[in-house]
């Protein structure tokens, strides 16, 4: 149903802000930006989640993935996983999130033995990292064979298709450590041990992840940093109403913190039948976003939705 609205139509341009008395104690470190991200009663309890900034992320395949979850969680903001894809792909995105540790990163610059340092070259021009761990099989958790860094090659004095097992620092000559220490712990050998990194590996000798001094830095200048009570990352994820139910289940197994119904219409009983399912399945537990409403009316039909105990 159409609605006219007598009175008018106005533009930003038609409004000032006026600012206000700057007192001596408003200074940013006094400065809160936190923001309740989900419904809760004011006063009388605290917001289950709240972001360290009041920042989201669209929920479109052009800017919510892993890399900006990780990214955003880092700054206190939380993206939403993007919904256009297979329920299997989404799960494997929000699981790559949640398994990303701070400061722990896995290695997207990736050698085999037999590669040349033609290949070493063009990887790092390309990538921009100089530290290369070298694997059996040339991925990210390979049998860790040994690592290549600037100071292994100099291409002034060697061929440009002799081999990285000729030239890399061996195994044997490297330090790591086992799978399962702390970010603390890691840097405390790279501060010891004078490394610029520290290769991790599990059990069986295989890569997990590599330990930078300089990620370990940047790790301690975030304090705002989105975590669970896991001290994973947190993330949201976009769903339907259509295939909610394979949908979320498989989401909240990944371990998604939040959910976003993505929709331009959200004044829809699609949307208010897609939350009583979350609040008949998951109670409280499930935290779920629906919209788009642009009323009072519309946000009251959604919020009162399979209303929360």
């Amino acid at each position: 149903m159409a609605y006219y609205f007598d009175e008018p139509s106005h533009t930003f341009n038609e409004y000032l802000l006026v600012p206000g008395h700057t007192p001596a104690d408003c200074v940013p470190a006094a400065v809160s930006l936190k923001t309740p991200l989900v419904k809760c009663r004011k006063g009388k309890e605290e917001c289950p989640l709240t972001l360290s900034v009041p920042m989201v992320s669209a929920i479109i395949a052009a800017v919510s993935g892993d890399k900006m979850a990780v990214a955003l969680a880092t700054e206190g903001g939380l993206s939403f996983i993007y919904g256009n894809q297979s329920i299997e792909d989404e799960a494997a995105t929000v699981a790559r999130v949640k398994d990303y540790k701070a400061g722990f990163v896995t290695s997207d610059v990736n050698l085999s033995p037999d590669d040349t340092l033609e290949q070493v070259v063009a990887l790092k021009e390309k990538r921009g990292h100089s530290t290369m761990p070298v694997t059996a099989d040339g991925s990210a958790h390979g049998k860790l064979l040994g690592i290549v860094t600037e100071r292994d090659y100099r291409l002034s004095r060697m061929s440009m298709d002799e081999i990285v097992a000729d030239f890399m620092t061996p195994r044997e000559k490297l330090v790591v450590a086992p799978d399962g220490t702390t970010l603390k712990e890691a840097n405390d050998i790279i501060w010891e041990r004078k490394l610029n990194s520290l290769p991790m590996v599990d059990a069986d000798d295989r890569l997990v992840a590599l330990v930078f001094r300089e990620d370990y830095d940047s790790h301690k200048s975030n304090p705002d940093e989105m975590l669970d009570s896991h001290k994973r990352y947190m993330v949201g994820a976009g769903i339907n109403s259509r295939d909610y139910a394979d949908r979320i289940p498989a989401l909240v197994e990944a371990g998604a913190d939040a959910l976003c119904i993505d929709s331009s219409e959200g004044y829809s009983d699609w949307q208010k039948m897609t939350i009583e399912w979350v609040r008949e399945h998951y109670g409280d537990t499930v935290k779920i976003g629906a919209g788009n409403v642009v009323d009072a009316e519309g946000f009251r039909f959604l919020a009162n939705a399979a209303p929360t105990s």
